[in-house]
């Protein structure tokens, strides 16, 4: 008894996948071979150290004596072309070696009243609309200050 349909062909199973399989796998390792993988020196370094804030924090231990806050805000020029940085009663228009000078006078002032250089914390508030070149003029000012930890805030 012979089954006509056992040697018929069947091309009912679909397209062969293998080769599209093999396709997509050269190009995965080719694009992992040569992407990038160095993230780094897209963003600032700063030493700062990290807070612990929210309801889980834990107490800071006896005797903790808190860095003193040094708050630089930076507001874009009324012209836009510029920066305008302001730090307790200094007040700089666009100029980055005056803002070192006044950050100098500021940091000496402080060390003279007791702080160290080290347990001062330097914030850099941006305002709306301020250029990324003003803030790194801001915060290549503070470095040139002498100041060990400089850090940014959120955008006010």
């Amino acid at each position: 008894m012979r089954l006509k349909g056992a040697k018929a062909v069947h091309y009912d199973s679909g397209p062969n996948m293998t080769p599209l399989v093999d396709v997509v796998m050269v190009i995965l390792i080719f694009l992992m071979l040569a992407g990038s993988f160095v993230g780094a020196e897209h963003f600032l370094v700063s030493n700062l150290p990290f807070s612990e804030k929210g309801a889980g924090a834990s107490a800071p231990p006896a005797g903790f004596i808190p860095d003193e806050p040094l708050d630089i805000r930076v507001d874009p020029r009324a012209t836009g072309d510029g920066f305008v940085a302001s730090a307790g009663q200094i007040r700089v228009d666009n100029n980055q070696d005056a803002l070192t000078t006044q950050l100098i006078r500021m940091r000496k002032q402080l060390n003279a009243a007791g702080k160290p250089t080290n347990q001062i914390q330097v914030k850099i508030n941006p305002g709306k609309n301020v250029k990324y070149k003003h803030l790194i003029a801001v915060y290549e000012a503070a470095l040139r200050a002498d100041f060990e930890k400089v850090a940014f805030a959120t955008s006010h």
